[in-house]
């Protein structure tokens, strides 16, 4: 029998390693960007086309590169950063391994021009599906430009799964904000379609925040700061009433690089243990610096997993720096023993020396009486009870010719003792086969959800105009996300314009929506959108309802009338699918008799 095994041509290889490192556009940019940093930019510009599908450009005003390393930076595990393994542990720039630009260029028709500031001339590189097409020198300012044109052109399937462009184009943005965020001393911009979404000049970390995220975050950030002997801390939380109830802006740096990290995560939601309201997340941004030797950057292609080497000392210092940035700005109790009397205050002027000691007293009322009738009349006088009598008042029945009370609802004995509701979270009806129990958010999610979902259907979602329309200021992303669906927003009832980059206005609401604080309800809504539009099984209309749905569902804690609780059962099990809500939570259950039995043993 002959060989079988045999070694792979280089462009089939380095096509497997692209899949790795090259998932989609985003991956692509996310490289580039910081091959720029490394570079010693101090401006980058990114141009895309179609999210990135078209063309990804970026070009920087960095060191360049020689005639040789311009053609040899395409070469799998081709690196200027290490040359040997112990310098994997005194890494302290982006890149390492030497492989974005091969695995770029093996799915890809690449160009790259790039000059030296010492060379007179620069050199243009093109390559197609890693197959050197053509090298020459060419005219170009110095600093290193890179065209990315048709991405997987060569990989028809893997161009086949990626999204829709706005769905790519937020993954792209996600990105750049990652490199921008952590390197404010570098002027960035973002170029999509001819369309600038970000201009982002050199400044502090906190003007970077800003210039990102919006002028909002101006007034909602709280400075972190912390230094050990191995580690610092720097960076902002965001104040707890500003809280989310997504996992939005969420930031962890690590040496200037992006890093997802749990248990850090965790150290943050401790530390702000008490203060958030349920069910929300905190905002941070945080950058670690420490000496390379005690991490491990080395664990994944797309770099944003770190090792530390004494992960505990970490969380430690974390949490520390979290809790006292709170304590200092009030926010969590605390207590300075040490704190000099920086107010002011004489505390002679308060204290009680050659004051009179007085004994507490109390003021009674000799005429009060806790067995005076309710129904007398003012000005009348009570009852004449003998003491051992006075017992029965507390026992005696309304009077025939005296209304009784009424109910909050205008229903009959039935239906008001039918429905029981607990803790504002859970309603108990008891039915034939034993007790049903149904979580009220949940079940409301589910009405909403499909009432918003049969308005796309139809065409038919009706607006209500608003007497005063609602002013909406976003950031970059989320506004190139409202852009793109401005025309489903219309269809389930928005009134929706723009009157700048980033300021939407809204003049009608669907219709049901309270015009209380809508402009609060449809920031929600454009993010729990952004959050969960990459689920594989839904589309955009589907998700916008579900979407939607969920930012005007009844919250946990909404005290309900007999009416709405019977309304609420009603118009659940009408519902096509009233067994789970749209993220596929169970929303009822049914205890029967035998169940309830065995709670009694």
């Amino acid at each position: 029998m002959s060989d079988v095994i045999r070694l792979l041509p280089d462009s089939v290889a380095n096509q497997i390693a692209a899949g790795e490192v090259i998932q989609r556009p985003a991956s692509a940019v996310k490289e580039l960007l910081e091959n720029a940093i490394d570079a010693g930019a101090s401006r980058i510009d990114l141009v895309i086309r179609d999210a990135g599908k078209s063309l990804i450009q970026v070009t920087d005003n960095g060191s360049g590169m020689s005639e040789t390393d311009a053609r040899m930076c395409f070469e799998r595990h081709a690196t200027s950063k290490i040359a040997r393994a112990d310098d994997l542990f005194s890494i302290r720039t982006m890149g390492f391994r030497g492989e974005a630009l091969a695995s770029i260029a093996a799915v890809a028709q690449v160009e790259l021009r790039t000059r030296r500031s010492a060379d007179e001339h620069g050199t243009m590189v093109r390559i197609e599906g890693s197959t050197v097409v053509s090298q020459e020198i060419c005219a170009c300012p110095a600093g290193t430009t890179i065209y990315v044109k048709n991405l997987f052109f060569n990989v028809p399937a893997r161009r086949n799964f990626l999204k829709s462009p706005p769905v790519e184009l937020r993954h792209v943005i996600d990105e750049f904000q990652r490199v921008a965020l952590i390197h404010p001393h570098v002027a960035f911009t973002m170029t999509h379609n001819d369309k600038e979404v970000f201009h982002l000049a050199t400044g502090s970390f906190k003007q970077r925040i800003v210039g990102i995220l919006g002028s909002v975050f101006n007034e909602r950030l709280l400075s972190v700061g912390q230094e050990a002997a191995k580690i610092k801390v720097e960076g902002f939380v965001v104040k707890p009433e500003f809280s989310k109830k997504t996992r939005g802006d969420q930031f962890f740096f690590v040496n200037n690089r992006f890093i997802r990290h749990p248990y850090l995560h965790h150290a943050i939601e401790n530390a702000f243990a008490d203060l958030l309201p349920k069910e929300t997340f905190p905002g941070y941004f945080i950058h670690f610096t420490i000496d390379p030797a005690e991490i491990d950057v080395n664990i994944h292609p797309t770099k944003t997993e770190v090792n530390f080497l004494d992960t505990k000392l970490v969380y430690a210092i974390l949490h520390a720096a979290v809790r006292k940035t709170l304590g200092m700005h009030q926010l969590s109790p605390r207590l300075d023993f040490e704190a000099d009397n920086s107010h002011g205050i004489d505390f002679g002027e308060i204290s009680r020396a050659g004051r009179e000691i007085r004994p507490p007293g109390i003021t009674i009322n000799p005429e009060f009486n806790p067995f005076k009738d309710a129904r007398q009349t003012a000005g009348g006088k009570s009852p004449q009870l003998k003491p051992n009598e006075n017992w029965r008042l507390f026992y005696q029945d309304v009077p025939e010719n005296e209304p009784k009370p009424e109910s909050p609802e205008n229903e009959n004995s039935t239906v008001q003792s039918t429905f029981l509701q607990v803790q504002g979270a859970y309603v108990l009806s008891a039915v034939k086969s034993g007790l049903l129990i149904v979580d009220q958010h949940l079940a409301h999610w589910r009405i909403q959800f499909e009432h918003y979902l049969n308005m796309f259907r139809s065409g038919k979602g009706a607006s209500q105009q608003v007497l005063f329309p609602h002013t909406v200021q976003l950031n970059a992303r989320d506004a190139v996300l409202c852009d793109s669906l401005s025309e489903d927003l219309k269809l389930i009832g928005f009134d929706i314009s723009k009157a700048g980059e980033r300021t939407f206005v809204l003049a009608g609401l669907p219709e049901g929506v309270s015009n209380n604080d809508a402009g609060t309800l449809f920031e929600g809504l454009i993010e729990h959108f952004r959050m969960h539009s990459d689920q594989e099984t839904n589309d955009t209309q589907t998700t916008l309802a579900m979407s939607l749905a969920f930012k005007t569902a009844w919250p946990y804690g909404k005290m309900l009338t007999q009416t709405e609780m019977s309304n609420l059962i009603d118009r659940l099990f009408a519902c096509s699918e009233p067994e789970a809500s749209p993220d596929g939570r169970k929303i009822f259950t049914l205890l029967n008799i035998d169940q309830l039995a065995q709670f009694l043993k």
